[in-house]
């Protein structure tokens, strides 16, 4: 049972490792890092872990290690007698991709409601055949503003758990 725990873990990690990739523009080894450790959960995984896992040399391992901690993605705790370091996620990297959206929809919002503007005062100078159409941008903006609302609500309960988790 746990070796296809662990065969579905790697393949999740490579099908993650290539989202991240290019969601995150990650070279290939961080994506894969990433979704290793994303994957790990809360107990950490060490640098040494890494290196056997996810068949890479040292060297490669610290340089992405270093890069992700510099982007702020993941963190590292260490245990009472023990040396080594164990990588974790970074909590906040979730709330920080949910404002990076939340912005980005924000900046779209703006741009349909400019666009709407223009073809409500055009539609006004023209014959009907003419006119455009404004349903979709009606729509579009509805959905934005629902979205918007609903990870922003996503964006809250993060931060309560976080916030409860530092008691």
């Amino acid at each position: 049972m746990k070796h296809n725990n662990c065969e579905e873990k790697m393949n999740l990690v490579e099908k993650l490792g290539v989202h991240l990739e290019k969601r995150e523009q990650l070279a290939p080894v961080a994506a894969r890092i990433l979704s290793y450790i994303i994957l790990t959960g809360k107990k950490g995984t060490t640098f040494e872990d890494m290196v056997t896992i996810l068949c890479a040399s040292k060297s490669t391992i610290s340089t992405h290690l270093n890069h992700l901690q510099d982007l702020k993605k993941i963190v590292y705790f260490t245990k009472t007698g023990d040396r080594k370091k164990y990588f974790t996620i970074n909590s906040d990297m979730i709330v920080q991709h949910i404002d990076t959206m939340i912005n980005e929809w924000k900046e779209v919002k703006s741009l349909h409601l400019e666009i709407k503007s223009y073809k409500e005062s055009f539609n006004m100078q023209v014959s009907e055949e003419e006119k455009f159409e404004l349903n979709f941008h009606d729509d579009y903006i509805k959905f934005i503003d629902e979205a918007s609302a609903s990870i922003e609500e996503l964006r809250s309960k993060l931060r309560t758990i976080k916030s409860i988790n530092k008691l």
